[in-house]
Parts: structure tokens; sequence; C-alpha cells
């Protein structure tokens, strides 16, 4: 994968950093796409420590204008990029009849609609330029089952997953004869903060369903992202 470049989105932290990282240090020249400038200006500090290649671009996935400067970045920088991976995510934890009609938006816009539009920016570029590559749809397992510890589950977030899901395939149907390959990954439960700090208790309810007594880690997610776009 060497020489090659890529886009992760959501590489401030968690499983976009991991595989921001992983991506890094297989010789892929990653572009480091997040919200937050501090946690993506750290990512592209420790792939540059380890001898890896990065450039941070700020990004609001919500928003076509940033998916749009977020690849013309890349090409300025380092030519028409060859992978992306769209992992930018959130999630929130309100009960369904508390759910506020903004939270339900805004956790579908960034989870759905950041990877539409990132997708097809991306795709955009690729085409132009008249060549084909890979993306990778960071979902969840929350796509097809629910998860609840006590009382209630994140109705919106099991239904963007979801939508991800169907996205991953329309993108893959549609773009394959631009020779531009689409999967998805949906990782279980991983080690991170993605829904604020790992508490024991947290830890025991996951462990306690799981048949292999391990939390996942974002390298997991890494290697099979790394495969995927190969």
């Amino acid at each position: 994968m060497s020489d090659r470049v890529a886009i992760v989105t959501g590489a401030g932290s968690g499983i976009g950093r991991g595989i921001a990282q992983h991506l890094a240090g297989n010789g892929v020249s990653v572009v480091v796409a997040d919200v937050d400038d501090d946690s993506g200006q750290e990512t592209v500090a420790q792939i540059a420590g380890a001898g890896g290649t990065a450039m941070f671009v700020h990004t609001d996935v919500r928003l076509a204008a940033d998916a749009q400067a977020m690849v013309g970045a890349c090409i300025g920088e380092y030519g028409t990029p060859d992978y992306l991976v769209n992992n930018a995510g959130l999630v929130t934890m309100t009960p369904f009849l508390e759910l506020p009609e903004e939270e339900w938006d805004l956790v579908l816009d960034v989870d759905v609609k950041g990877q539409f539009l990132c997708g097809q920016a991306f795709s955009r570029a690729l085409v132009a330029a008249g060549r084909g590559g890979a993306i990778v749809n960071i979902g969840s397992v929350e796509s097809e089952v629910i998860t609840a510890s006590g009382d209630h589950c994140q109705v919106h977030y099991n239904v963007a997953k979801g939508g991800v899901k169907m996205l991953t395939k329309g993108m893959a149907f549609e773009l394959a004869r631009h020779d531009i390959r689409v999967n998805g990954i949906n990782p279980g439960t991983i080690d991170t903060e993605f829904a604020g700090p790992p508490t024991e208790r947290g830890r025991e309810f996951v462990l306690a369903r799981s048949l292999i007594k391990r939390l996942g880690q974002p390298a997991d997610i890494a290697r099979a992202v790394s495969f995927l776009l190969s």
C-alpha cells in the first residue's frame, strides 16, 4: 500500500485514529479529517513521530462544502486519493421518549449524511481523474441488533447505522462501474471513549454477553480496513 493516499474521517480519536496510524505505518499518506482540531493535529503528530506522512484538514462531515474542501486539500498536497474511510460518527444516549428533534438530526446528519457527502466528493474526484479506488464505510453491529443497558437503547443510532448499511450497498452498486469498490465494517464494542469514558460496569455488561471475553481494539478494525482497501 506504499505510495497510496487515504482520507480517514473522524481520525482524531478512537477507531479513526487507529485506522489512520495503521495505514500510515504501511506507507500510506493519510489525510486526517476531523471536526476537532486539537485531536486531529495530535493524530498527525503521532503519525509523524512514528515516521509516517499525514496532514490535518478540519472537516465537518455534515457540510458538502467541507467534504469537497477535504478532498481538494488532499489533491493539493498528495494528489488524487486512492482510499476513503468513512469513519466519523456520533452517538448519544437519550431515551426515545425524551429524544429531541435536534439530537435526532445531529446523529443522522453525522453518521449517515456525512458518509454520503464524503463518499460523493471522493468518488467525483476519482471519476474526474479517470481512476478507481476503494471506500470503507464504518457502521456498527447496532445496524442489526438492539443493545440496551437498563430500560432504553439508542434508537436514533440504530436507525443511523442501519442507513449506513444500505448506503454502503447502494454505493457499491453504483460505483462499481467506475472501478470504485465499496465495503462496510460493523464493529461491535471497541475499547475507546466513543460513548464516553468506559466504566467497569459497562465493561462487565459487554463482556458478559461476549463469547470471547475481550473488548475489541481499534487495531482490530484497522487491520480489517487495510485488507478491504488493499
